[in-house]
C-alpha cells in the first residue's frame, strides 16, 4: 500500500492506474489489466515492466530492481508460457497467440518464451520484447546463436571457444545495448538445454571433455559483455535437460555451470512422449532428483520448470492425468527453490506423415486443459 496526496491509503494497482492516466494510456484493455484482483495475479513480477514502460521511463533498471520484480510473493508461483506459432522455429509467436492461451487456461501470463534465432537476425528482438511487455508480461529470450535450426550436428559457425574468444563481440555488444535500452526486465538464457546432445553447444560438438568448460566460458563473456554495455535489466537463465544425454561424465550439467556469480535463475525441461508413437514415458516425479542436483550446485538459485509437456495423441500416456501429476507436484512445495513453470504449447511435424506430429498443445486435449484451469486458479 502507499500513501496518495491527500493522506489516504492507496492500494498499489491504483498508483499505477493513476501513473497510465497521467502518461495519457486510460484505455480500457489498461484499465482492465490493472484492477485489484488483476493486479495480484499479475504478482511483483509484471510490476515494474508495467510502471517503467507506461510511464515512459527511459531508464534501465538496476539488476536488483529487475530481480526484485521477476521475484512472486512467497507462496506463490509465476506462470509462464510458450505458446507456439507457424513455423515451430519458436520465434513467430503473435500477441493473439497469447491471449488465445490466456483465455484457455483463465489466467494471466507473466513471461512470454520464444527464441532469438541467429540464422534469422542477430539483432536483440526488440518488435517482439515491447508487444510482450505492453501486454503486461516480461520477454524470456532464448538467445539461440546457431546456424540452422537443425539438431544433432556441430555448428559450422558460432562454436563455444569461438563466442569466449570474442569472435562475434561486435553483435553481442549491439544485441547488449539495444537490451539495455529496452529498460524493464527481461529474462534471458544463452545454451539452453546444454546437456542434451540435440543442440550444437553440448561438449559432444564442441571438444567433447573440453566442451562443458568451453560452454561455461562462452556464457561467462556473454553476460560480461552484457554487464559491460549496461544490460542491468536482464535475468539470466541456467537452462539444463532434466537428464544428462548421454549420461557421461564430460556432460553433467554441473560442469557446464558458468557460476553464481554470473547466473540469477536455474531452470529445467522435463518431457514425456514427445511423438505419439513413442514407447517410453518419463514419471514427472523425476525431476525431483534434477531438483536435488541443482540445489547442490547452486543452493540459493531461483528455479524455474521452464519446459514441460507431453503428446496428447500418444495411446500410451493420456496428457490429462500426466499433467495433473506434474501440477500437483508443483503446487506442493516439495520442490526446493521452485518460482515458476511454462508448459511448452505447440505443435511440430516429425516426418510426412501428418499422423506422426507432435501435438502439445491445451486446445487439443479438452481434460488437459480443464486440469490447468482447475489448478491455475489456485
Amino acid at each position: 500500500m502507499n500513501s496518495g496526496k491527500n493522506g489516504r491509503r492507496v492500494s498499489r494497482a491504483a498508483v499505477i492506474s493513476m501513473t497510465i492516466e497521467k502518461a495519457g494510456f486510460g484505455g480500457k484493455r489498461a484499465q482492465l489489466a490493472l484492477t485489484g484482483a488483476r493486479i495480484r495475479k499479475l504478482g511483483v513480477l509484471c510490476f515494474l515492466s508495467l510502471l517503467l514502460a507506461f510511464a515512459g521511463q527511459a531508464k534501465t533498471v538496476s539488476h536488483k530492481q529487475a530481480l526484485r520484480a521477476l521475484t512472486p510473493p512467497d507462496g506463490t508461483l509465476l506462470f509462464g508460457a510458450y505458446v507456439g506459432g507457424k513455423t515451430g522455429e519458436e520465434d513467430d509467436m503473435t500477441l493473439n497467440d497469447v491471449v488465445a492461451y490466456e483465455r484457455l487456461v483463465g489466467r494471466r501470463v507473466d513471461w512470454v518464451y520464444f527464441s532469438n534465432n541467429w540464422y534469422r537476425s542477430r539483432r536483440f528482438p526488440v518488435t517482439t520484447a515491447k508487444w510482450i511487455r505492453k501486454h503486461g508480461a516480461t520477454p524470456f529470450v532464448r538467445l539461440m546463436m546457431r546456424s540452422d535450426p537443425e539438431q544433432d550436428h556441430a555448428d559450422p559457425l558460432y562454436k563455444t571457444k569461438s563466442i569466449a574468444r570474442g569472435d562475434f563481440d561486435p553483435d553481442l555488444t549491439r544485441w547488449m545495448q539495444e537490451a539495455a535500452r529496452f529498460g524493464t526486465p527481461i529474462l534471458a538464457e544463452y545454451g539452453t538445454e546444454m546437456n542434451g546432445e540435440w543442440f550444437q553447444w553440448n561438449a559432444r560438438w564442441n571438444g567433447r571433455r573440453k566442451g562443458a568448460e568451453r560452454f561455461a566460458a562462452a556464457y561467462r563473456h556473454i553476460i560480461d559483455l552484457s554487464r559491460k554495455n549496461g544490460a542491468t535489466n536482464i535475468i539470466w537463465v541456467f537452462h539444463v535437460n532434466w537428464a544428462d544425454g548421454p549420461p557421461k561424465s564430460w556432460n553433467r550439467m554441473e560442469k557446464y555451470y558458468p557460476g553464481d556469480s554470473y547466473i540469477d535463475w536455474l531452470g529445467i525441461s522435463l518431457y514425456s512422449m514427445q511423438a505419439p508413437f513413442e514407447t517410453e514415458p518419463t514419471a514427472f516425479a523425476e525431476i525431483r532428483n534434477t531438483f536435488a542436483r541443482l540445489n547442490h550446485m547452486a543452493a540459493e538459485k531461483p528455479v524455474i520448470i521452464a519446459e514441460f509437456g507431453t503428446d496428447v495423441h500418444n495411446p500410451r500416456e493420456p496428457a490429462a492425468p500426466w499433467a495433473k501429476a506434474a501440477l500437483k507436484l508443483i503446487y506442493s512445495r516439495q520442490l526446493p527453490n521452485l518460482i515458476g513453470f511454462s508448459w511448452w504449447n505447440e505443435t511440430w511435424p516429425n516426418d510426412d506423415n501428418p499422423i506422426h506430429d507432435t501435438d502439445t498443445r491445451l486446445q487439443s486435449d479438452k481434460a488437459l486443459t480443464q486440469v490447468f484451469r482447475r489448478y491455475l486458479k489456485r
